[in-house]
């Protein structure tokens, strides 16, 4: 049961409302009055307690809003890898089965698996010279659940119009290894060297025809430079990696055939390739008598492929370091680098910012070895 109210209860004599409206009836006080007056300084003592306790604990509001996000994702990026992985991680490479790319991911993918303890599943998705399975790991979630190996195409096709920017869209993990590309033909060709090579690009009777694992992949790039720079023509029949130019060439179907050194050390040794010339500033460990392009006269002509492995952009650093640990633990087992360097890879391991700067310096090299050679997506 309610109570009645009084009409006026607010204007009896003890109540705080009346005294506001007596003081606001009153004339104001001189300030020599006010300032000295009896009762006025407990008051000011009051308020000023209550302005400073106030400001007190806005300002520890305020640190407590401002610092609370950056510890709580600082601890974040502490524990993230704490419980990584805990299911299947997916490692995406943009070539077919049994090329450079594809032989060095199953390798650290083995030994990955063992490291992290969980499945670690190899994805081949080939098509537009690698942008396809690129971009989709590009805009993958950020979890460290799907990875790219990727080769030199990581910083090749974005000169072409490439639907990702490899520095603002992946995380890099690793560059794990090079090799150089080779340039071989079947050992029924009369082509014997890099002169008989630059002869048959000049020569109008046959057209020469060479294939390569892509448009814009290093490969591609070299064959170009190597044409412009003997001024010869020649067709390119881009294929979906390198197995399928060793196949083509092993089957007599092109004139020549360029690609990463590894698939092809079998066939070279076993003389069902005949190997021309190596494309990087150095001949290879693997094939000493292969020499290069530069030292057969075309030292403009240089072009390596890398190999490394990526993370979408926003990985947590936690999780990062975890796997880039775990890669170069697995490059540096012995057995591992006799099997890789066997096949034609140097092996590296570097940091993610080692990685990172490669990266950078890589895409600018290429941009402009493009845009000289003309070279567009098709």
């Amino acid at each position: 049961m309610f109570l009645p109210i009084p009409i006026g209860w607010w204007c009896q004599t003890n109540s705080v409302p009346l005294k506001m409206c007596q003081r606001q009836s009153q004339p104001h006080p001189k300030p020599n009055q006010f300032t000295s007056s009896a009762d006025s300084k407990p008051q000011r003592r009051y308020v000023m307690k209550t302005l400073k306790l106030f400001s007190t604990s806005l300002a520890a509001l305020c640190a407590l809003f401002l610092t609370g996000p950056i510890q709580a994702q600082a601890q974040a990026h502490a524990q993230s890898a704490d419980g990584y992985p805990n299911k299947p991680i997916r490692v995406v490479v943009p070539f077919a089965a049994g090329g450079p790319t594809d032989v060095i991911a199953r390798v650290i993918a083995t030994h990955l698996k063992n490291s992290l303890g969980q499945p670690i599943l190899i994805e081949n998705r080939t098509g537009a010279g690698g942008n396809i399975a690129i971009k989709s790991v590009a805009t993958s979630p950020a979890d460290g659940y799907t990875l790219l190996f990727s080769s030199s195409n990581i910083v090749s096709n974005p000169a072409m119009q490439a639907p990702f920017d490899p520095i603002k869209d992946f995380a890099p993990i690793t560059y794990a290894a090079v090799s150089p590309n080779i340039i071989y033909v079947h050992p029924s060709s009369p082509i014997q060297n890099v002169a008989d090579l630059a002869a048959h690009l000049k020569q109008k009777r046959n057209p020469t025809t060479y294939g390569t694992p892509g448009v814009g992949t290093t490969p591609h790039i070299a064959c170009e430079g190597l044409k412009m720079a003997a001024n010869g023509e020649a067709i390119h029949v881009p294929y979906q990696g390198a197995a399928p130019v060793v196949n083509a060439v092993l089957g007599n179907q092109l004139t020549f055939g360029c690609s990463a050194l590894p698939p092809t050390t079998s066939h070279v040794k076993a003389g069902t390739l005949r190997a021309i010339a190596v494309t990087s500033a150095r001949r290879s460990a693997v094939m000493p008598n292969v020499p290069t392009l530069a030292e057969s006269g075309f030292p403009e002509v240089v072009a390596d492929n890398l190999q490394g492995l990526l993370a979408p952009a926003g990985t947590p650093p936690a999780i990062i370091d975890k796997l880039h640990k775990a890669v170069a633990a697995i490059l540096s087992q012995p057995e591992v680098r006799d099997q890789l360097q066997n096949i034609g890879f140097d092996l590296y391991a570097t940091t993610p910012a080692e990685f990172s700067r490669i990266i950078a310096v890589e895409l600018e090299r290429y941009t402009q070895i493009i845009r000289r050679a003309g070279i567009k997506a098709e």
